[in-house]
């Protein structure tokens, strides 16, 4: 996704994980013979994960110049 920043990532990641900690508190209830859930947890733990490595992606890429490093090696039997 393009034009995603660190701080955007960062504050959706907060959003997510606030979210999973009203969840897990009170994911359903029932009044009567009626039953209301919250939200899947299940897929609130994905999306963190997924706002997680982006967090952590756009960290790396702002230490590396926005840049992905791989080197080379040629082993040499001398």
């Amino acid at each position: 996704m393009a034009g995603i920043t660190l701080e955007t990532a960062k504050r959706h990641l907060d959003a997510w994980l606030e979210a999973e900690l009203a969840v897990t508190n009170a994911q359903s209830y029932t009044i009567g013979s009626r039953i209301m859930t919250k939200a899947d947890l299940e897929e609130i733990r994905k999306t963190i994960d997924y706002w997680n490595a982006k967090v952590v992606e756009l960290e790396n890429a702002k230490k590396n110049g926005g840049r992905n490093r791989a080197y080379r090696v040629v082993p040499r039997d001398l």
